[in-house]
């Protein structure tokens, strides 16, 4: 897995609008993400360093799975079926089958789908997330929503490859 050479913070909007802003917060945090699993095997990926099975890829796989529930979904646009069941706690989990080339890819594609939601609504449309019976959210809260989830498995994923091979931070060193 090779990532983005671009130092931190290269594409921040630091004057522009507030979609712009949130957009470019969210990938920051998505980058960070996919920066965590380079360089490392298999076995490293998929290893659970964590009483409750927390993986690197376990990780991309629920983030995947979040995107197309709050950013697709919510909004009525169609995502791609679900190989696993995510209230079974099925997306923190990656099997042997699911390769890290197969669940960087789901990540990939779920990514592009929700950011073709991003550029097609503005911040106050409004969806209705299925899983939550008569809530109604604006794509402004869900993009903060997004930004926390993320940044905060992000998190997870630092300390879990730090225990792996002692890498921290959220981007390569340049």
């Amino acid at each position: 897995m090779t990532t983005s050479e671009t130092p931190p913070g290269a594409g921040m909007p630091y004057q522009g609008d507030e979609k712009d802003t949130l957009r470019a917060s969210l990938d920051r945090h998505r980058d960070a993400v996919l920066w965590k699993l380079d360089g490392l095997d298999d076995d490293s990926l998929r290893r659970p360093m964590t009483p409750s099975g927390t993986s690197l890829l376990g990780l991309v796989k629920h983030l995947a799975s979040v995107e197309y529930a709050w950013l697709v979904e919510t909004f009525g646009r169609e995502g791609e079926p679900l190989w696993f069941d995510p209230w079974e706690n099925e997306d923190m989990r990656a099997t042997r089958d699911e390769t890290a080339e197969r669940l960087t890819a789901f990540y990939a594609r779920a990514r592009a789908a929700a950011d073709a939601v991003i550029a097609e609504l503005p911040l106050d449309a409004v969806g209705r997330p299925s899983w939550h019976a008569g809530r109604t959210v604006s794509l402004r809260w869900v993009l903060v929503h997004m930004i926390e989830e993320t940044a905060r498995h992000a998190g997870h994923m630092d300390i879990v490859r730090e225990l792996i091979d002692g890498a921290t931070g959220d981007h390569r060193p340049t």
